[in-house]
């Protein structure tokens, strides 16, 4: 008897294993594990993956056939289907659920149209690369040194060598600022990809957004050549994705960047996983099982015996968790003030005393003269927490934040030719009056981007202004003279770098109702600052809007340039509080009528695990909220405890599943 094990894609949590199918005869060459096949399931033909093949039945009735073979291309390898499992395991979701985020749809005719084999193989050539074997009898090969852009750093050329001697070990990276483009993070990231190579490995490179992907792309080009690795993003079309990816699968390239989903990537032989940016929220993954890309590399480490390495500018208290465990280690970190820009508060010193009000101004008096400094070097870059016009507006008299008579929802002006309209509801209210005081002006509350670019543009007469944001963003930047207003993740990047950085309204980055405002502060912060020139070329930062009656650490920490420092004081505060992630988090969104079967799972699972809450969710009535705290030891349990309460859901039928968001944790 031929029989398959199956994993078929019925959406269903309760039936989150393999089912046992007959395997026709005329299917048993094509139907090998990891194809994608066709399955009957519940009266409905579904796709599925085979996991497993063997010549006994567990299950003693009869067994279905498998209907058919969709393709005999294995797209699940084991290695994939193991990171798969673990992960749905950790974040209390469903194998399939993370295998649809892990292999992209089949597209037929990109199949047909790559080779089977790599271009080397088709000639008889070896898979693995030669150079680092050693023939008996010979005296083994010299060492690769390290090369200068690893080299500067702090343990770099160590952790460099030995991946490119066949080690795996694992660093958290802290990269210098005001790199000029041949040892700015991009390259290093791409050496890095060519030290596993060396080894005879291949490597899986993440970072955020589409822009740095295309800077790394153009680093690997530089570095290992043409055709020698492939981007994954989700702008490209279905084909072109496909065929990248099945570039990968098949062996021909052995190195890959992307984004999310890259980090599922089937690369042969793995040695390396590397992402950039930790606490980029483009790294978590807004579909179930929502997966950081973090969990998923690290996860993918220790099933494939790899080398990692997570790198940033600013370092998360994520991060700084895995270096204080001794989980990772330390590369770089020692960065020389006059590598980085200076910085600048707006406001202290005499500031008060020479400008008046003018210290405290939208754009301070010493940002003014900064920037008409820096003109005369080369460009200017003002980061603005903001987007829009006047994205919210308060009471001109007694200054308390302007609502919609409809739904309270907040007022905000989208452009100077506009009336106000409600964020929530859209609605333009025909005149406004404060409830606590009945004043009937308005005033801006916060100013946007567009505002900031037309007053600067005022002040400028003459000088081009450069807006980046959502809907234009803009890549790079000339050296010459000219003002570049962006939102944060949004900053041009600069030829030669900025000789000035001006980053407003720093209240508003620190005043967010969120646990990690002041470390996402910091992190917006150091990668706009990072942008400028170092200290030794004139290069120079304002932090605009900061309070100057008590001590700030993200302030501190900008202006001396230690952001290693600021994560481990926060993370010490953390621990203190027993917040994330010093203890095991998930977020827990139901019903209101399944809270109390949830404690009570949770409790019996894990008792020394805590739950807060539950609190209403904005929007609806029924939906209530839930955290639960728990000791790393006793996560695995309470996730087990979560996913049996979502399968008795789906085996109830229920209309809406419980969601479960694990480590997600955010708001205050």
């Amino acid at each position: 008897m031929r029989v398959a094990q199956v994993l078929v894609d019925s959406g269903l949590v309760h039936l989150d294993r393999p089912f046992e199918y007959l395997v026709p005869e005329e299917l048993d060459e094509a139907a090998q594990p990891g194809v994608r096949v066709k399955a009957r399931f519940a009266g409905r033909d579904l796709a599925g993956y085979v996991v497993e093949r063997s010549d006994v039945a567990e299950h003693t009735g009869r067994l279905a056939p498998i209907r058919t073979v969709v393709s005999s291309e294995q797209v699940l390898t084991p290695q994939v289907l193991e990171l798969a499992r673990r992960v749905s395991r950790h974040q209390a979701g469903t194998v399939m659920d993370v295998l649809r985020l892990a292999i992209p749809p089949r597209h037929a005719r990109a199949e047909k149209a790559l080779p089977v084999e790599p271009p080397a193989l088709a000639d008889g050539e070896s898979d693995e690369p030669a150079a680092d074997q050693q023939v008996e009898g010979e005296d083994p090969p010299s060492p690769v040194p390290a090369p200068e852009v690893w080299a500067g750093y702090r343990a770099g050329a160590a952790w460099w060598s030995r991946v490119a001697a066949g080690e795996s070990p694992r660093a958290a990276w802290l990269a210098g600022p005001s790199r000029p483009a041949a040892s700015d993070w991009p390259r290093a990231l791409a050496e890095a990809a060519r030290a596993a190579l060396l080894s005879g490995r291949g490597s899986v490179v993440v970072v955020p957004d589409q822009r740095d992907v295309a800077r790394v792309d153009a680093a690997l080009t530089e570095v290992l050549g043409r055709d020698q690795h492939v981007r994954l993003t989700a702008d490209q079309g279905p084909q072109a994705r496909y065929t990248a990816w099945l570039k990968v699968l098949r062996g021909h390239v052995r190195v890959v960047v992307g984004t999310r989903a890259a980090a599922y990537a089937p690369v042969r032989n793995l040695g390396l996983v590397a992402w950039w940016d930790d606490g980029d929220d483009l790294h978590e993954e807004p579909r179930a099982p929502y997966a950081h890309v973090r969990e998923v590399l690290m996860t993918r480490a220790d099933v494939e015996d790899s080398a990692l390495l997570v790198g940033g500018l600013a370092m998360s208290t994520d991060v700084a968790a895995l270096v204080d465990a001794g989980r990772v280690h330390l590369v770089g970190g020692s960065t020389s003030r006059r590598e980085a820009p200076r910085v600048l508060v707006a406001g202290e010193g005499v500031d008060e005393e020479r400008d008046g009000p003018g210290a405290r101004a939208h754009i301070p008096s010493s940002a003014h003269r900064a920037a008409s400094a820096a003109l005369q070097q080369g460009p200017v870059l003002l980061q603005v927490p903001r987007r829009g016009y006047l994205p919210a507006m308060s009471c001109a008299t007694c200054r308390a934040p302007a609502r919609c008579p409809e739904c309270r929802g907040p007022l905000a002006l989208p452009a100077p030719d506009q009336a106000p309209r409600c964020g929530w509801c859209g609605k333009s209210p025909r005149g406004f009056e404060c409830p606590h005081c009945d004043g009937t002006r308005l005033r801006a509350g916060i100013i946007g981007a567009r505002r900031t670019a037309e007053e600067i543009g005022r002040s400028f007469p003459g000088t081009r202004v450069i807006t980046s944001g959502a809907g234009e963003v803009h890549e790079e930047v000339g050296s010459q003279p000219a003002i570049v207003v962006s939102t944060p993740g949004a900053e041009p990047v600069a030829e030669g770098g900025y000789a000035a950085v001006l980053l407003l309204d720093a209240w508003a980055s620190l005043d967010r109702p969120d646990l990690r405002a002041a470390e996402e502060a910091v992190r917006r912060w150091v990668l706009a600052a990072g942008l400028a020139r170092p200290w030794s070329d004139g290069g120079v930062v304002v932090l605009c809007g900061a309070p100057s009656h008590v001590t700030i650490p993200a302030v501190e920490a900008l202006v001396r340039w230690d952001p290693q420092w600021f994560a481990a004081r926060e993370l010490a505060e953390r621990a203190e509080l027993s917040l994330p992630p010093t203890t095991w988090t998930a977020e827990v969104v139901a019903d209101r009528r399944r809270v109390e079967p949830i404690e009570h799972a949770v409790r019996a699972a894990a008792p020394d695990a805590q739950l807060l809450g539950p609190l209403p969710v904005t929007g609806s009535q029924d939906k209530r909220r839930l955290v639960v705290t728990a000791p790393f030891g006793d996560g695995p349990l309470v996730a087990a405890a979560l996913k049996d309460v979502r399968a008795g859901e789906s085996a109830r039928k229920a209309a809406d599943l419980t969601s479960v968001k694990v480590g997600h944790l955010t708001v205050g």
